[in-house]
């Protein structure tokens, strides 16, 4: 019997799915969501909770996860690739860039 991995993705348009146990990497899993349906080979392990790329995604591209934007890919990142902190640059909470961006227009 073939083995199944649960995964999640919310939205059609999402970029990335999350993978809702342990899946070694070069295992083929199958992401559904809604009437969209993904067969994706694996190139790295991924751990439980962390994404995985269903489309390629060009560096400076948009990461779409449950519909919304949570950063940008700091390179480009291939299909079945896994989606972290190595290769995305969240947008949301980054009170550092803030600090900066207002260092730099204010003198501060």
């Amino acid at each position: 019997m073939e083995n199944v991995h649960r995964t999640l993705m919310m939205k059609p348009s999402d970029k990335v799915a999350v993978a809702l146990s342990k899946i070694e990497k070069n295992t083929i899993v199958q992401v559904i969501s809604q009437t969209t349906k993904y067969v994706i080979e694996l190139q790295d392990d991924i751990q439980f909770g962390h994404k995985f790329a269903v489309v390629p995604i060009k560096k400076g591209e948009d990461i779409l996860k449950y519909g919304e934007v949570i950063g940008v890919a700091s390179e480009d990142i291939a299909e079945g690739e896994h989606v972290h902190i190595h290769n995305l640059e969240g947008k949301r909470g980054r009170g550092d860039k803030n600090d900066r961006a207002k260092q730099t227009t204010t003198g501060i």
